[in-house]
């Protein structure tokens, strides 16, 4: 491992967490905006998830692009795009335009696509999960949303997106100077559909997109979603709920590179299955809804380790498994099921809640989720990474999907 290799770790780590801090900008101000809007809990919901859904389909054709064109290209390019919705959040007053500017927003979440081929290709297999662990502390821009936002739009509401929009264009132009392809780094040279639709072939595309959709997906929609949960179940006001949010996605964040680090000593599958069983149980406690202190914030801090080193785990079976020429769209697929994980919990939620007035049904469908990942991880996928698939094989064997 050489310099450059920390140094576009490091840079990559940067710049998911501003991405990521720009794409949850909404969810932070979600009940300040039903009371100012008069906004149903489904609407806010809604406002909440659209951001999630569009940045999670944008990673397949971004991943796609960056295993053709690199991240010396792609980050800068997106970080310099994604000013563009933050600062159009100034002038959005109304529901419909907020909802607009929600699904350009989407486009911040799609980074994540970038960072994982860049930092695949700059470490050796013995060290990839550690190192996109690491990278994935990057989704810590959650936290930094829910810390950050509430506390600055005190002093003025157009404040945080200001602040977020220059420090996104600061990061642009670091990005730019500083970020490097490994040189060694396989360019593909068949078309974006072409590449899309080898790793669309792939089972184990699905298998691991089914996993981090749990993983991953949980972590997102608790992001977006449990400021308006503490405010409804627990009657917090909207910093101290942020704060709490912040502190969840903090665990997190810290649980993902020892997921990758656990999972360069121990097969990642095993500890899937490991975290998921430990999230199963955790939801049935919360679903019953035990008094915040201590009870609900210990389970739920403890639901947030889980889901961090099982996103972690899952990535490194992810570079354990995927040729280095198809990482960018495998995991463009990947990250975007996992980013739909995060997209329909906010909405099932906010319509649990509007029909019953409690949140235990999504909280033991969460359960249900979690077991079905423990079991599955358990059981076939430890029997897969041992040999790193061949994309170019026929659709009917080599662990692909009948056409």
């Amino acid at each position: 491992m050489t310099l450059s290799a920390f140094r576009n770790l490091l840079l990559a780590t940067i710049g998911f967490a501003v991405t990521f801090w720009a794409w949850n900008l909404i969810s932070p101000l979600g009940n300040d905006f039903r009371t100012s809007l008069g906004l149903t809990h489904f609407e806010e919901s809604a406002l909440v998830a659209v951001p999630v859904l569009v940045g999670s389909l944008g990673r397949v054709p971004v991943g796609a692009l960056t295993d053709r064109y690199g991240a010396r290209v792609m980050f800068p390019l997106i970080s310099a795009l994604t000013v563009i919705p933050v600062l159009l959040l100034i002038p959005a007053k109304s529901y419909p335009a907020l909802l607009v500017v929600g699904f350009l927003l989407g486009l911040g979440g799609t980074t994540f696509a970038i960072g994982i081929p860049l930092v695949n290709g700059w470490f050796p297999p013995g060290k990839r999960g550690l190192a996109l662990g690491v990278f994935g502390m990057g989704m810590g821009g959650v936290a930094l949303s829910g810390y950050l936002t509430p506390r600055i739009h005190r002093y003025d509401e157009n404040l945080p997106y200001l602040v977020v929009a220059i420090v996104l264009a600061a990061y642009a132009v670091c990005a730019a100077l500083l970020i490097n392809d490994n040189p060694d780094r396989p360019v593909p040279q068949s078309s974006l559909g072409t590449r899309l639709g080898q790793a669309g072939r792939l089972r184990v595309t699905w298998e691991l997109a089914a996993l981090y959709a749990i993983g991953f997906g949980g972590i997102v929609a608790f992001g977006v979603y449990l400021p308006t949960y503490l405010e409804n179940a627990y009657h917090l006001d909207t910093t101290d709920a942020g704060t709490k949010t912040a502190g969840f996605a903090v665990v997190a964040v810290i649980f993902r590179p020892i997921g990758g680090w656990l999972s360069d000593r121990v097969h990642p599958a095993v500890v899937t299955a490991w975290a998921f069983g430990g999230v199963a149980v955790l939801a049935v406690v919360q679903a019953f809804g035990p008094a915040l202190n201590p009870t609900g914030t210990i389970a739920l801090l403890l639901i947030a380790a889980g889901l961090g080193a099982s996103s972690g785990s899952v990535f490194a079976l992810v570079s354990r498994v995927t040729p280095q020429a198809q990482v960018g769209s495998v995991t463009g697929i990947v990250g975007a099921v996992g980013g739909l994980g995060g997209f329909v919990p906010p909405l099932l939620m906010g319509a649990v809640y509007s029909g019953t007035g409690s949140y235990s049904i999504g909280l033991m469908l969460l359960s249900d989720l979690a077991l079905a990942g423990c079991v599955y991880a358990a059981g076939r996928m430890r029997t897969v990474g041992t040999t790193p698939i061949d994309t170019t094989a026929p659709t009917r064997t080599g662990g692909a999907f009948p056409a």
